[in-house]
């Protein structure tokens, strides 16, 4: 997780305005083209066409008070032609008071990933989602990237609905310290509903909440180069059913608030049916373990955890500033359910008999729509 604010103008947009003698009173403004997709909705709502594949050649910007609609089915891959440089304007963004519905299907997932012929992490940005509800680092504040507002004191907003997305080759740099995550939520409330989204090859982050108090469930999070799943910033809310594979640095990382590790509100996590394996490759490490418990790390509850290759000495980082002392001295680190599994496959601890994630290492089978 990179907590630098990074406020850029948002590069490569293209605002289009049509007229249409047939249609006098068009639904938004804003003109699709499927082989140059990009620039700001700033108005009424925009629906994709399942049936083409969009070419993402700059940020997409959805702005306040517009809707984008992706139907089951809808593919939309970066410009098989950018390079490091233009990969960094390569988004798909919503801002506060805008909404998106992603409509996939196990059958027919929306997918969002590379257009090159040999894709790699870093090709394109990724999804941010900015919306209304409360942070523990301020109202107003500004994306990591992207330059948009985000936090409120709307707990209950709703930024529209995300239903089976693959999303891959995501995460591209601006710097050592600043980077897309695959989908970023930053402040959104948990009018927002987020289910079954399976990210692969992420240069940074799989999933981020910042703040905010979206639930969500069924992630499945694939080869991720910092952290797998993060939460930060007084994130209050429930994830379920959870699979990490491919860890580099924490398979979760769970912070409060980096400034002030006793911010308010303090960050209040419920996590169930999580399992986290590390990946047999030299380049994951887990090198800040299955769980970082970092800057305060808040109140973070884990039900039906399971860790492979990683033994349970050594399972979590544990972050020793006051904040994060005192919380755990609380009991507000609280782990319900665990198995270990060492390194040869000998089992630790086995104190659990559900099924799916957090019973073992192989792909649960509410995730079988991942291996299409």
């Amino acid at each position: 997780m990179k907590k630098s604010i990074l406020a850029i103008a948002i590069l490569a947009l293209g605002l289009t305005s049509c007229s249409n003698d047939d249609n006098p009173t068009p639904s938004s403004s804003f003109e699709v083209k499927v082989d140059d997709l990009k620039g700001n909705i700033t108005d009424g709502t925009v629906t994709l066409d399942a049936t083409k594949t969009y070419t993402l050649t700059g940020g997409l910007v959805v702005k306040s008070s517009a809707t984008l609609i992706i139907p089951a089915g809808t593919k939309i891959q970066s410009d098989p032609t950018a390079d490091t440089e233009k990969a960094k304007t390569i988004f798909i963004a919503v801002e506060r008071g805008a909404k998106i519905f992603i409509n996939g299907t196990s059958a027919q997932p929306v997918v969002m990933t590379s257009g090159k012929a040999s894709p790699a992490e870093g090709n394109w940005g990724g999804l941010i989602i900015c919306g209304d509800a409360k942070v523990n680092t301020g109202d107003n504040g500004t994306s990591e990237v992207g330059g948009l507002l985000y936090g409120g004191n709307n707990n209950a907003d709703s930024s529209g609905s995300i239903t089976y997305l693959n999303i891959s080759y995501t995460g591209s740099k601006f710097s050592d310290s600043k980077e897309y995550n695959g989908v970023s939520f930053f402040g959104v409330g948990s009018g927002t509903v987020v289910n079954n989204i399976y990210t692969y090859e992420s240069g940074d982050d799989a999933v981020e909440f910042f703040g905010g108090a979206v639930n969500a469930s069924n992630l499945v999070l694939i080869n991720s180069y910092d952290d797998s799943l993060d939460f930060a910033d007084g994130y209050i809310g429930t994830i379920t059913n959870v699979y990490i594979s491919g860890v580099s640095n924490a398979g979760i990382e769970g912070s409060n608030n980096q400034a002030n590790d006793i911010a308010l509100p303090m960050t209040n996590a419920k996590i169930s049916n999580v399992s986290i394996v590390k990946g047999s490759e030299a380049k994951f490490t887990a090198a800040e373990k299955a769980i970082n418990f970092k800057e305060g790390g808040g109140i973070q509850t884990y039900t039906n955890l399971f860790v492979a290759n990683d033994m349970p000495s050594t399972f979590a980082k544990l972050d020793s500033g006051t904040g994060a002392t005192a919380r755990i001295a609380a009991g507000d680190f609280k782990i319900n359910t665990i198995n270990f599994v060492t390194a040869n496959n000998t089992v630790a601890t086995y104190v659990t008999t559900q099924t799916g994630a957090g019973s073992g290492a192989t792909l649960p089978t509410w995730a079988a729509w991942t291996n299409n």
